[in-house]
């Protein structure tokens, strides 16, 4: 019967999170129509920073208002969680899904993106976590938060860089606001109260599923360092598939692919600033190297970028063997 309950809140979560990724995915994006900023800088900023709210928040609880060592440790899991699994999982289910759609007929097997948007985000990204993993081989408490100031001023930038206004580029057609499907042009209220109660949708579900994982979790007697690493990011960034997947079926790639990338840019910056900040820093041998296969996984997207000009989605999704590998590794230890 307990097992029964788990997968029921299991599947409460899921439906919670996407009625939540609906609202909030449709207000977003009249946001960005309204205020005349471009696809991409909607994914990036107001879509990535708004679905990374559940997964921050776990090490910020665990790292300054725990009290124990393995609090600490699930908040360092968080935090390197995060980007492994945007690099090693969803961007290559994101490929995978593409070519499902091209199978059904629904679209062609190809991602309509702007590059040089994706090549910004992943360098970013690049930079800052390179920092972070070497800051895991130096010991010195004043190294580590000079890189936390850095990451903290990287990303600021990286706001910078995303809303500064491009060549005009033609919009994908938007559907009405649902609270308010009558207006051609809804109002920042009604805009602001959908994207509330939609980020607050997607919080709820991601909260519901952490309970539903930690539950399955002890059940099954998993390892701290398996739910730290895989099984708490893979519940906190439903939101962020959510998105990015219901943006892909309706054919609108960049912001799919942005809301991606851009979480990338924020979980490897931030909450790393706050690990730095709040912990010594000290990342044992397998939490280490799921940052360097991050690292590799996003190094071989824009390898792909700079030799083919665009992401082959079969060779894109094959980037999940990293994911699998590890996890596979985790399991045997």
């Amino acid at each position: 019967m307990t097992v029964l309950l788990y997968i029921l809140l299991f599947f409460l979560s899921i439906a919670v999170t996407l009625g939540g990724c609906a609202l909030f995915t449709n207000a977003i994006e009249w946001l960005g129509k309204r205020r005349g900023i471009s696809e991409g800088a909607v994914g990036s900023i107001f879509a990535a920073i708004g679905t990374t709210l559940p997964e921050t928040s776990i090490p910020i609880i665990a790292i300054f208002f725990g009290e124990s060592e393995e609090e600490i440790e699930v908040g360092l899991g968080a935090i390197l969680g995060a980007p492994f699994m945007l690099s090693t999982l969803v961007l290559p289910i994101l490929a995978v899904l593409l070519l499902l759609y091209a199978r059904a007929g629904k679209r062609t097997a190809r991602f309509q993106l702007n590059y040089r948007e994706i090549m910004t985000d992943l360098t970013f990204f690049l930079f800052g976590y390179l920092i972070a993993l070497g800051c895991a081989f130096s010991p010195s408490r004043l190294v580590h938060l000079l890189a936390a100031g850095l990451l903290i001023c990287l990303y600021l930038y990286y706001m910078k860089v995303k809303f500064t206004p491009t060549d005009a580029e033609e919009s994908s057609e938007l559907e009405p606001l649902i609270f308010d499907k009558g207006a051609s042009t809804p109002s920042y209220l009604m805009i602001g109260l959908q994207a509330s109660l939609g980020l607050g949708g997607l919080i709820l579900g991601a909260h519901l599923f952490v309970m539903a994982a930690e539950s399955m979790a002890g059940l099954f007697e998993m390892s701290p360092l398996i739910l730290a690493l895989l099984i708490a990011p893979l519940a906190t960034e439903l939101p962020e598939m959510s998105n990015s997947f219901l943006w892909l079926y309706r054919k609108k790639d960049r912001l799919a692919v942005a809301n991606v990338t851009g979480a990338m840019v924020f979980q490897g910056t931030l909450p790393v600033s706050l690990g730095l900040i709040g912990t010594d820093w000290m990342i044992e041998q397998s939490a280490l190297t799921s940052m360097i296969l991050a690292v590799q996984a996003v190094g071989l997207c824009l390898l792909q970028i700079l030799i083919g000009g665009r992401w082959r989605p079969w060779l894109l999704a094959a980037g999940m063997v990293f994911y699998i590998g590890y996890t596979l590794h985790l399991y045997a230890n």
